[in-house]
């Protein structure tokens, strides 16, 4: 039961804090800059999947460690590692094989792929060790 609250858990603190990035503070940015190569609309199943996956790993490379560890930093600095890299291997691809991908993207979304993925590791961190596993 403490993997499946743990990763409802995660799950929901990752989509909040990601939907307020997208649906409110970004949502203009990402229509200037990527309008040409949008969607008309949000492929939901596509989106889900990833978010399923990204929490889960998020979980496996960075919260479960930083538990073993009883290690807030850990999963600050690890869960900021951890979405650099993962958001560096989409948006650098992109901006390697794509043309006209906005090098302003790309840093932007480095940023806030690190943001999110190291809140979404320290608040997690912080409702399981205090909720889950009490």
């Amino acid at each position: 039961m403490y993997i499946v609250k743990s990763y409802l858990s995660a799950f929901a603190i990752f989509l909040i804090i990601d939907l307020i990035w997208l649906g409110f503070i970004a949502k203009d940015l990402y229509a200037k800059y990527l309008g040409f190569i949008m969607a008309k609309n949000i492929n939901w199943a596509a989106a889900i999947i990833f978010y399923m996956i990204f929490v889960g790993g998020i979980l496996f490379f960075v919260v479960n460690p930083a538990i073993e560890k009883n290690s807030l930093s850990y999963a600050l600095l690890a869960g900021a590692a951890f979405g650099f890299i993962t958001y560096a291997t989409y948006d650098l691809t992109n901006l390697a094989t794509l043309e006209n991908w906005p090098l302003f993207i790309t840093i932007v979304d480095l940023i806030w792929g690190s943001f999110l993925s190291a809140s979404t590791s320290v608040v997690s961190f912080l409702v399981i060790k205090t909720f889950i596993l009490k």
